[in-house]
């Protein structure tokens, strides 16, 4: 029997996304964020989300993505998903909130050389979809023991 996961997908730039439901702990939507002097630029500022400092990491920054022009009632889908990567809780600014997608384990595949411009090294793989590919993202990867310190900090 192939195991299945659950992953919350969601759109960033023109490509589909998806993290594991297991690292996700709740999707918000856009909230006020305070910016932080001195922050790495892909770090949007933080948020307060009941009494909890959330650090708010824009991908379109760390992935140099455009951001696209959305219709107004898609913007209502557009928000926050708060991950947790080892303890710690990170907002991730996403454009518009998908679904809850079942994959199967084996239907992963190894990502494309070349992915609309995230390094390989930061995609767990890709599943075929129709017409396109949901791009697993493998948020452990997204930022180095350095930058997670950093983003710790912000928190303070």
């Amino acid at each position: 029997m192939a195991e299945q996961l659950q992953m919350v997908t969601f759109q960033l730039a023109d490509e589909l996304y998806g993290i594991n439901i297991l690292d996700v702990k709740e999707i918000v939507r856009v909230q006020a964020v305070r910016s932080i002097p001195n922050a790495p630029g892909y770090v949007e500022g933080i948020f307060n989300l009941r009494s909890e400092i959330i650090p708010i990491i824009n991908l379109h920054k760390r992935f140099a993505l455009k951001k696209i022009t959305m219709a107004p009632e898609d913007e209502l889908l557009s928000g926050f998903v708060i991950i947790d990567i080892d303890g710690m809780k990170v907002g991730v600014v996403i454009d518009k909130i998908s679904r809850v997608v079942t994959i199967e384990r084996d239907e992963i595949q190894p990502p494309p050389q070349m992915l609309s411009g995230i390094g390989a090294e930061y995609i767990q793989g890709v599943v075929r979809q129709e017409a396109s590919y949901l791009i697993i993202l493998d948020i452990r990867s997204l930022f180095n023991s350095r930058e997670l310190q950093k983003i710790a900090e912000l928190r303070r």
